[in-house]
């Protein structure tokens, strides 16, 4: 009997302070968790930063078209058009689902105007009577002079001045093409 009870003791994790040794205790299994919850974290937010790159880079892209497809309408001697629907990008919708936003500007046309200045065509604003729907820098100086087109964002709202806090996260287009991107960045 005395053998049989040291065999059961010489067992593998058998000691006299426990009966079983191997395995985890519920402190290192806590540790793995938040370790693992840490990671997950950062790796959602990096994700969703990424994801949201790429939705700023898609609404650029689509400025960018809908911007050659006015400038393609501009070109056959014809006004800017009264909406995006006339070139065929009124059902457009931005990467967040919401529509692009359109306003131009009345310019003056080829021949009519001053004869004295040698501006007429030139597609200055007439009158400057656009300037109070205008999108606005941080300066309150309009972007553009021809015309605002674009995304208000994620947030989906947006102001005319670009130091508002709704407009942050607006794509927009400013010096009349020049740059496009997010309003923060402008």
């Amino acid at each position: 009997m005395a053998v049989a009870l040291r065999r059961s003791r010489s067992r593998p994790g058998w000691t006299k302070s426990s009966r079983w040794t191997h395995g985890f205790t519920i402190i290192e299994i806590a540790i793995v968790v938040a370790i693992i919850g840490l990671l997950a974290v950062i790796a959602g937010t990096k994700y969703l930063s990424y994801i949201e790159k790429v939705r700023v880079a898609s609404a650029v892209a689509s400025i960018r078209a809908i911007e050659v497809q006015l400038d393609d309408y501009v070109r056959s001697e014809r006004p800017l058009p009264a909406t995006l629907s006339e070139i065929g990008a009124g059902d457009k919708l931005d990467p967040w689902g919401h529509p692009f936003e359109y306003l131009p500007f009345p310019t003056t046309s080829a021949g009519s105007g001053d004869s004295g200045s040698g501006d007429s065509g030139s597609g200055e604003p007439i009158g400057g009577s656009y300037l109070g729907s205008a999108r606005k820098d941080h300066f309150l100086v309009p972007l553009n002079t021809d015309y605002d087109l674009y995304s208000v964002g994620r947030d989906g709202q947006s102001r005319a001045p670009l130091s508002a806090p709704q407009s942050a996260d607006d794509v927009i287009r400013a010096n009349d093409g020049a740059y496009i991107g997010l309003a923060a960045n402008y």
